[in-house]
C-alpha cells in the first residue's frame, strides 16, 4: 500500500513539474523591457525637439496673439 501512494506521489510531482515554466527563459519580462526602452526612446525625441524648436514656437504663438 505504501508503495502505491508514493507511485501517485511521485507521478504528482513529475506532472506538477512537467506544466511549471520557467520562469528566466519566458518572452513577457524582455518583452516588457522592450516596450519600456522604447518609450523611454520616443520621450526623449520629443523632450529633444520640443527643446530646439522652443523658441520657435513661442515666435509664432506670440505672432498669433498679437494678431488677435
Amino acid at each position: 500500500m505504501k508503495r502505491a501512494v508514493k507511485e501517485k506521489f511521485l507521478k504528482a510531482i513529475v506532472l506538477s513539474q512537467a506544466g511549471a515554466k520557467n520562469p528566466l527563459t519566458g518572452q513577457k519580462g524582455a518583452t516588457l523591457i522592450e516596450i519600456a526602452l522604447y518609450a523611454a526612446l520616443v520621450v526623449i525625441v520629443c523632450i529633444a525637439v520640443i527643446a530646439s524648436l522652443g523658441d520657435r514656437l513661442q515666435g509664432v504663438f506670440n505672432t498669433i496673439v498679437n494678431s488677435l
